[in-house]
């Protein structure tokens, strides 16, 4: 068993903190926060348990290797001096990609094509043969180059994390699943919270909430890249499984209630909800935010409300957060999330944010107004 492994979990900018945090709850050890990735080490359990597990990182990294090349001779040579062989076998397949950006190396294709030949003809030397069919399992080489600091990585995810299989479809424009679980982690989550999201679209907060809420795994029902290669030994696969399986909360208090003004959203949340395995705790149903009411003494509400560059134009937009600053009310339990890329949300809904968060919902820059102050 490999072990002193060192992994790279990048992460949306403004979670760091939020994913450090979790992989530290895991018991995952000398785990760092940088800008937009977490460093941390461990062997193929540790592998396998964050791609499991983790709620806020984008995908697992194995770092291969950090060096500073200015020239094409340099970054073979330092490429090549990788023990690739430690993963990679002599029927795998190593398709190489990356991005290379304020470097003197700055021919993306060029930086491949010579990162490719480097990783042969180490195995060539290692392996003995010369030739690669690379009909095996696919072990996808990754790189950055940033002011020509090289970083050498393989991805053990395939898809990207926020790919937790439930939401084959989505709304017109849907939240990514890491953004909506950050959400949901710093509005705090119980297992007898009582959560309403009135612009539910395809139910990500609500599924996101409830899977924390019941501490259901992710990706406990989708499948990662690095369960084919043939370095890792399945066992650890079935042991984290079990290990994520045993964490379950069963029969809890929690329960999260949609709303949104298109009837085809709400048979995607809840379509959603189920492939999710948390239906039990997910109810949806057509809404306008103009009627919306909370009914509990003791809720909360976290919401992705359509906004100017999405779905809506700019004054309808604002129009909607005058409407919702006079419909969530400011009670005691109370509570009210709310995320915007909007410079003034402040000013048309109606009263200052308690706290603000910089966050990015892909390329979009928001921020999560929280309201949980009564006084």
């Amino acid at each position: 068993m490999k072990e002193n492994i060192k992994f790279i979990a990048p992460c949306i900018f403004g979670l760091e903190s939020i994913a450090a945090d979790e992989l530290r709850r895991l018991d995952i050890s000398n785990v760092t926060a940088e800008n937009g990735r977490i460093l941390f080490d461990g062997d193929f359990n540790t592998l396998a348990r964050a791609n499991i597990n983790s709620r806020f990182a984008e995908r697992i990294l194995i770092n291969m290797g950090q060096f500073y090349a200015n020239t094409f001779t340099e970054l073979f040579d330092n490429v090549k001096s990788i023990s690739w062989e430690d993963y990679i076998s002599k029927d795998d397949s190593f398709p190489v990609s990356g991005s290379t950006i304020d470097s003197q190396l700055h021919s993306l294709p060029d930086c491949q094509s010579i990162i490719k030949k480097a990783i042969v003809d180490r195995l060539s030397q290692k392996y003995g043969i010369k030739w690669f069919s690379e009909t095996g399992p696919e072990l996808k080489v990754k790189f950055t180059i940033i002011k020509n600091n090289v970083t050498m990585m393989i991805d053990t995810s395939g898809d990207g994390l926020h790919k937790r299989g439930y939401r084959r479809k989505s709304n017109e424009a849907p939240l990514k699943e890491t953004l909506a679980a950050a959400m949901c982690d710093l509005a705090r989550i119980y297992p007898d919270t009582k959560l309403y999201d009135p612009f539910c679209g395809s139910g990500t907060i609500l599924i996101e909430s409830a899977m924390m809420a019941a501490k259901i795994a992710p990706g406990l029902r989708r499948f990662f890249a690095a369960e084919r290669f043939n370095v890792v030994p399945q066992k650890v696969w079935q042991e984290e499984r079990m290990r994520a399986q045993d964490r379950i909360l069963h029969n809890i208090d929690f329960c999260a209630t949609g709303y949104d003004i298109d009837a085809n959203c709400i048979d995607l949340t809840l379509e959603n909800a189920k492939k999710a395995g948390v239906e039990k705790y997910v109810k949806a149903s057509v809404g306008d935010i103009k009627n919306f009411s909370v009914p509990d003494d003791r809720c909360l509400v976290i919401t992705n409300p359509p906004y100017g560059e999405r779905l809506l134009d700019v004054r309808q937009a604002e129009g909607l957060y005058k409407t919702m600053g006079e419909r969530f009310v400011k009670e005691n339990g109370k509570k009210y999330f709310i995320i915007s890329p909007h410079d003034e949300f402040e000013k048309h809904y109606g009263r200052i944010a308690d706290k603000r968060r910089k966050l990015y919902n892909g390329m979009i820059k928001c921020q999560l107004f929280m309201y949980f102050k009564n006084n």
